[in-house]
């Protein structure tokens, strides 16, 4: 596993266990443990190309254009 996702898993395991240190057990509280934290929050997605579109389309709405980056 690459460093990057073995550190993102042990962020995850700290909030994991700072919920249940903080939420408490009770039945009635065990939605907050069921919600996927990492969806709920986009954390495990690649967002760049979604925030590429976005910063252009703010760009483009004051009459700017973000110029191509270079990949070689």
């Amino acid at each position: 596993m690459s460093s990057e996702i073995m550190q993102a898993a042990k962020v995850y395991r700290q909030l994991l266990k700072a919920v249940k240190n903080h939420i408490g057990k009770e039945d009635y509280k065990m939605h907050f443990m069921e919600y996927d934290l990492l969806f709920s929050y986009n954390i495990a997605v690649d967002r760049s190309d979604e925030m590429k579109r976005i910063l252009g389309k703010s760009a483009a709405s004051v009459g700017l254009q973000l110029p191509e980056v270079y990949q070689p």
